[in-house]
């Protein structure tokens, strides 16, 4: 089965706005659950080309609250991907194809590792528009050689992301 073409398209204002919808209705499945919820990827930055997903991080205390939480983020329309916790164990992942824009949710304990580079990635490239510039041309060459190849398009920003994270004051 063939996925979804890699499609890297122009920065819509519109994307913190879907976030926030999107934000209000997980924080509303998980009413009494202390938590963060954080925009996070290429949509998290103003200016930036980007697929167009809404990648929504997140954060409790611990896994066994993040595993007490999955019927409840199932409830609001998400499919849970356990299959992906062969390659990331410490995190639980939720997929939504939505009429107006793909949501993606990672579930993971605040403040580990995962939390703390996806946020510090995140300001580095609100931060220095710079390090978007070379992003954005990156993603956009990825994308056209890697149309049809999602995993391929990924590996391929791996070495630019962890450049990005070796800068961190606090190493992960």
């Amino acid at each position: 089965m063939r996925g979804k073409p890699v499609i890297v398209a122009e920065y819509d204002s519109s994307w913190p706005e879907l976030f926030r919808r999107e934000a209000e209705l997980i924080y509303a499945a998980l009413e009494g659950v202390e938590m963060s919820i954080e925009h996070i990827g290429s949509t998290a930055v103003p200016g930036l080309q980007a697929k167009p997903v809404i990648d929504i991080m997140i954060g409790v205390s611990s896994l066994e609250q993040a595993d007490s939480c999955v019927p409840f983020i199932e409830r609001t329309g998400y499919l849970y991907r356990p299959e992906h916790e062969d390659s990331m164990p410490e995190r639980r992942y939720f997929e939504r194809s939505g009429s107006e824009i793909d949501c993606h949710v990672h579930l993971v304990v605040f403040g580990s590792k995962f939390w703390r580079g996806h946020i510090f990635f995140r300001n580095c490239l609100r931060e220095n528009p710079e390090i978007v510039q070379q992003y954005a041309a990156l993603k956009k060459e990825l994308a056209e050689k890697y149309r049809d190849n999602r995993e391929a398009y990924t590996n391929g920003k791996a070495e630019f992301i962890q450049g990005i994270l070796r800068r961190q004051k606090d190493p992960l």
